[in-house]
């Protein structure tokens, strides 16, 4: 049994958790309370992980530390308290901005998750025509017996 007070480290990658600019981003945060932010939220799906960007602004009343932070859920050591009644875990948020919703000065940035915002945001689609019909040949070809790679041309 582990009894240290150090959450565990997430799988994949060996990411430090939180990331090392985490506090200095939630000073960042707190210094903005009253304040008009807008927000990148990740939306998590049965199916699939999306990402929820939006023009609409909400007043932050508070910056709350949670309880129990949980890297493998997802689950960060803060809450963002909002003007519409959510408590939002920041775990659950990709980007914090203050003026503009859409391409940021990063002036304007107040908080961000680096690694979700290049894995879900900014990451080139890898959909072409080339790849979906390389990986509906493979499919078909795996549906009518024959041994054949479903990974497609990158």
């Amino acid at each position: 049994m582990n009894l240290s007070r150090e959450p565990p480290t997430p799988q994949g990658e060996g990411r430090i958790w939180p990331s090392p600019g985490y506090l200095l981003q939630v000073e960042r945060l707190r210094e903005a309370i009253c304040q008009r932010i807008y927000l990148v939220e990740i939306k998590p799906g049965d199916i699939n992980l999306g990402v929820r960007l939006s023009d609409t602004a909400y007043e932050l009343l508070g910056v709350l530390d949670f309880p129990r932070p949980d890297p493998l859920k997802g689950l960060a050591p803060h809450l963002l308290l909002l003007d519409d009644g959510r408590g939002l875990n920041l775990g659950r948020v990709i980007r914090v901005t203050i003026n503009s919703p859409f391409s940021p000065p990063a002036s304007d940035i107040l908080y961000q998750e680096s690694f979700l915002m290049e894995r879900l945001l900014t990451r080139e689609s890898r959909l072409s025509k080339e790849s979906i019909a390389a990986r509906s040949k493979a499919m078909l070809g795996r549906i009518l017996g024959k041994r054949t790679d479903l990974a497609g041309p990158e």
